[in-house]
């Protein structure tokens, strides 16, 4: 059975599957105007991201939000792409991960609870018609230094936002029986 059909006939069927629909459309944007980014849209992208769950509630996330204008010289020294620049903000996703929770193992969870509130944000922000862009291939120290991130918190990613000037291109995504085991490996 296809997925649009379980949901179909379940009761919360459209609601479910006009989640899937956000999640099929949002798209990495690649270009983006300036039009400047609404505060109440800014806001709600920003609770969304702050409700998400985190291991034993701990929420060990801050964001910080940069308006792009005037400040190209200093963010093209934390990530050199075109599009990094053109949205009319940047928000730096960082995680303390001594406030975050830590298994038994020692794996501390503060990157996955800092993620699971990136997706909240990005999933708000197409929903309101933003675009973002995650980007982890920045340089930590220029962002340290620019962004004046202190010591005990680490930055672990990066978005603009803003209005996509740009239209998505084709995904591709592995077939669920690639990705999905049931009872064991």
């Amino acid at each position: 059975m296809v997925v649009a059909e379980l949901f179909g006939r379940s009761p919360a069927g459209k609601g479910f599957e006009s989640f899937l629909d956000l999640a099929r459309n949002r798209y990495s944007v690649g270009s983006f105007t300036k039009a400047a980014v609404e505060e109440e849209k800014l806001n709600a992208v920003l609770e969304a991201a702050r409700l998400a769950p985190t291991a034993a509630n701990r929420q060990p996330f801050r964001f910080i939000v940069i308006r792009t204008a005037g400040k190209e010289s200093a963010l093209e020294r934390i990530y050199d792409r075109k599009f990094f620049l053109e949205a009319p903000l940047l928000v730096c996703a960082c995680t303390v991960p001594s406030e975050a929770w830590t298994r038994s193992d020692g794996k501390n969870y503060s990157d996955v609870d800092v993620a699971i509130a990136v997706d909240h944000l990005t999933l708000a922000a197409a929903s309101l018609g933003l675009g973002t862009h995650w980007v982890a291939a920045f340089d930590t120290g220029a962002a340290r230094e620019a962004l004046g991130i202190p010591e005990g918190v680490e930055p672990v990613a990066f978005t603009p936002l803003g209005y996509p000037a740009d239209r998505p291109r084709a995904k591709q995504r592995k077939e669920l029986l690639e990705l999905v085991r049931y009872e064991h490996w």
